[in-house]
């Protein structure tokens, strides 16, 4: 879910310019992306869906502010929903999901071992909600998908995922 690369233009709620705007407004240069995953059905059902760039910051403790500053604005009747946080190349740095005004970020996996596991329950969770949308349990299927992704948002990309609990212990 959030190891696509970043092919979007930037959007930000802070200029509200259109996306054309704010190629020039954003700086590419930053190294770390404050995202949101796409939910459009037709981008999901065609495999075009990218994740939403939010705001790009210099640092990581910047962006882990970000997504705080990000989850006070979410609304009490938003669906709870998933900040991820990505590198340049587009790699999961950190993610966690918004819940009453902060975020509650997930801690990565620390091996491959781990991430199959995590990669596994995550599978059998979706195969569940599946069954209860069929079954038109539509809000139990919905808190399903959300579990689901967020044990995906365990899956810190390697490369990242000593430095991102480090940063967690130092939040914490």
């Amino acid at each position: 879910m959030f190891d696509l690369p970043l092919q979007t233009q930037p959007e930000t709620q802070k200029t509200g310019l259109p996306p054309s705007f704010l190629t020039v407004l954003a700086d590419q240069d930053l190294p770390f992306a404050l995202t949101m995953a796409c939910h459009a059905s037709a981008a999901l059902m065609s495999g075009q869906a990218h994740p939403k760039v939010l705001e790009r910051f210099a640092t990581l403790a910047e962006a882990m502010q970000g997504a705080i500053v990000h989850a006070e604005n979410v609304t009490p009747e938003d669906a709870p929903r998933i900040l991820a946080i990505l590198d340049r190349e587009g790699r999961l740095v950190l993610a966690g999901a918004t819940y009453d005004g902060g975020v509650a970020w997930c801690h990565p996996v620390s091996d491959a071992a781990e991430a199959r596991t995590v990669v596994s329950e995550a599978s059998q969770t979706r195969a569940q909600a599946m069954r209860a949308a069929e079954w038109h349990e539509h809000s139990l299927a919905r808190r399903l998908r959300h579990h689901a992704d967020v044990l995906d948002a365990r899956l810190v990309d390697p490369l990242w995922r000593v430095f991102a609990s480090r940063a967690l212990q130092i939040a914490a």
